[in-house]
């Protein structure tokens, strides 16, 4: 039996696209457990994945969004951590802009034996299965389809009764305090790089729009954005204001009892198409959206993906005015709600 390590260490978003990989390697009948390797962003997302057995949290200096200073203390103890439980293998998950080589190499000086990733650059005796990024590896693949191609090529496929969508366990209970009637449609006005947010005011008048039509509205953000999400309720005259409130189990059960999902290219779009809720995707093509966009779930992409910030990946917008969002009317957020929720129903009829 072998005990596998699967390293992914960047944000919440990017855990959970892994999702379809780590249950690709739980599923092998000679595998006893999978850990992940996490930064302190994405941790959360691990322990929500079904297949995961224990999470490692450690902020990488050269992936980390605000990275911690490079220091042996640092790469000593993450070596300790990896060394303790004696993998076998490591699979280490990246994205097209990252190299896998350098955690690589602090994994194998910690003695793991056998270890994969995707590298352009020649990787010498640093991996020991290796695809090569637009070679042996497509890199307009979505982020679930790239990290399967990975832990494939370590030889782990899905097995035949897993339909590949991303997934999770755990989440918190039904989410039934909110005293409100259907449709139900969460607003999440933030991320992490500001270049992916649609303009605030436009999102507090899509609120406003939203209440006059009938919805029942939810708005939704981390700690740090309380003032954000009160501005967007409109203090909570027009949305319930849940900023701040909700770890993230308590969070996917919102998604799931939600209609629809408002939000930019931002780690909740895959946690609502993680619980199968639609949605509607603001999103800023600083990035691909054929990598990112919500994975096999229903929704609609709103945003000029052709505005002069494309494939930058700038995290503050370098085109004044913000044009790929800004472009987006709060009438075009409400009517692509509507399109979403009509859609679920012509399905619901059809079943």
């Amino acid at each position: 039996m072998s005990r596998v390590l699967i390293v992914r260490l960047d944000s919440l978003g990017d855990v959970l696209l892994s999702g379809p990989a780590v249950r690709a390697v739980a599923a092998a009948p000679e595998v006893e457990s999978v850990w992940m390797l996490c930064g302190s962003a994405g941790a959360p997302a691990a322990q929500l994945l079904p297949g995961v057995d224990d999470v490692i949290v450690w902020d990488c200096p050269w992936i980390a969004v605000d990275p911690p200073p490079v220091s042996r203390e640092s790469i000593e103890w993450v070596q300790n951590a990896v060394r303790e439980p004696g993998f076998d293998r490591a699979i280490v998950l990246t994205s097209f802009h990252q190299s896998p080589l350098p955690i690589a190499l602090v994994l194998r000086l910690a003695g793991i034996p056998h270890i994969t990733g995707a590298s352009v650059d020649h990787a010498g005796r640093l991996l020991d299965a290796r695809l090569i990024p637009g070679s042996t590896l497509d890199e307009d693949l979505p982020e679930p389809e790239r990290a399967l191609a990975i832990a494939a090529a370590a030889g782990f496929s899905l097995p035949a009764d897993d339909d590949g969508r991303l997934a999770v366990t755990g989440i918190g209970p039904a989410f039934d305090e909110l005293g409100v009637t259907s449709p139900v449609v969460v607003v999440h006005p933030g991320a992490s790089a500001p270049a992916r947010c649609w303009p605030p005011g436009s999102a507090a008048a899509a609120v406003r729009m939203l209440h006059h039509g009938g919805w029942s509205v939810v708005v939704t953000g981390g700690p740090a954005e309380r003032t954000l999400t009160a501005m967007v309720s409109h203090r909570g005259r027009y949305a319930r204001d849940l900023g701040g409130r909700l770890p993230l189990p308590e969070f996917a059960a919102l998604l799931a009892r939600a209609d629809v999902l408002v939000c930019g290219n931002t780690g909740p779009a895959h946690l609502a198409a993680a619980v199968g809720t639609p949605v509607v995707s603001l999103f800023s093509p600083v990035v691909a959206a054929q990598r990112w966009r919500p994975y096999r779930v229903p929704h609609v992409l709103l945003g000029d993906q052709f505005a002069p910030c494309r494939d930058s990946r700038a995290r503050e917008c370098p085109v004044p005015g913000h044009p790929c969002l800004a472009s987006v009317s709060p009438a075009d957020v409400v009517a692509a709600c509507e399109a979403l929720v009509r859609a679920g129903a012509v399905q619901e009829a059809l079943a």
